[in-house]
């Protein structure tokens, strides 16, 4: 369909692999379908950023970020996610996703800035394509989505993670979570505001996002950022516990409250996706945005020096 983007377009037909926008169509597809129960089995496919398991007897599948130093979300790394996340969709055995990140202290560092830095303004769009393209497939998805937070979790992992129906947060003071795009000089586009407002709250994410902060994990479970903070020994315990929890309701009606839900905010992205990519490719096009990612790209040099 139309909205299938160009960044999919370009690179899964190599892959073979071909895959419509998931939201409304798949949700009425899995609703008609019951439950396929498997023996026991673990299938595990992989590619160069990303590790998925899906064990087939509970349907439940783990994706693990793999994309050293912090997992930022590069055009490649989105593409795979998109990938990865339609697998899944597509496989009647898998009705749930638990997302963590197999690098340390990290679940994502957000938008890969030098996709945003000295490019074409054809390479803005299609980037800024795959970052909606990821949104709507993951906030759009028919499975249980558990967001397993095991690090920090700025800007565009922290979207990841607000996409999902329910965040674990790893209790640790070094780790922070949050939209900080105002702390680059970047405005969050609405999307990523209304995502944010339906989970925390107007005033909370009003406050949050102009200030662009970044919230230590105790103030982001008072602020309802994630729903539960547990010991990293834990975590996976605890996200495979709460899955358990969502699996045990009939999935049709899960999944159609899901879609009324949600249907609203995808729904006005779809309705303005062009719109927001021009829009993203103006901004980010303009010298005193192109000053700023430099200014900042040089600091974070300075501090790994």
């Amino acid at each position: 369909m139309a909205a299938v983007a160009v960044m999919v377009a370009r690179r899964v037909a190599r892959s073979g692999i071909l895959f419509p926008y998931s939201s409304p169509q798949l949700w009425g597809r899995a609703a008609l379908q019951p439950p396929v129960l498997l023996p026991t089995q673990r299938r595990t496919f992989s590619n160069n950023k990303i590790l998925v398991e899906l064990d087939t007897s509970s349907g439940v599948a783990t994706m693990k970020f793999k994309s050293p130093p912090v997992n930022s979300l590069s055009l490649d790394f989105l593409t795979e996610f998109c990938i990865s996340l339609e697998k899944l969709e597509n496989d009647r055995a898998c009705r749930a996703l638990i997302i963590t990140s197999a690098i340390p202290r990290i679940f994502s560092s957000g938008l890969d800035i030098m996709e945003m830095f000295g490019k074409s303004t054809e390479h803005y769009a299609e980037f800024w394509r795959a970052v909606q393209e990821m949104w709507l497939r993951l906030y759009g998805s028919s499975m249980v989505t558990v967001a397993a937070i095991n690090g920090s979790s700025p800007a565009g992992g922290c979207l990841i993670a607000l996409s999902c129906d329910y965040r674990i947060m790893v209790e640790n003071p070094k780790y922070v979570i949050g939209l900080n795009e105002a702390q680059l000089g970047i405005v969050a586009p609405f999307w990523f505001k209304d995502t944010f407002v339906n989970t925390v709250g107007h005033r909370v994410a009003e406050r949050s996002l102009q200030l662009g902060l970044l919230h230590p994990v105790t103030e982001a479970h008072q602020i309802g950022l994630v729903d539960e903070v547990v010991p990293e020994e834990k975590l996976q315990e605890k996200a495979a516990a709460v899955v358990a929890q969502w699996l045990a309701l009939p999935d049709h009606a899960r999944q159609l409250t899901k879609s009324m839900m949600r249907k609203a905010v995808l729904d006005h992205m779809l309705a303005h996706r062009e719109e927001d990519i021009q829009n993203f490719v103006k901004f980010i096009s303009k010298d005193s945005i192109q000053k700023s990612l430099s200014m900042y790209m040089e600091m974070l040099k300075k501090k790994k020096s």
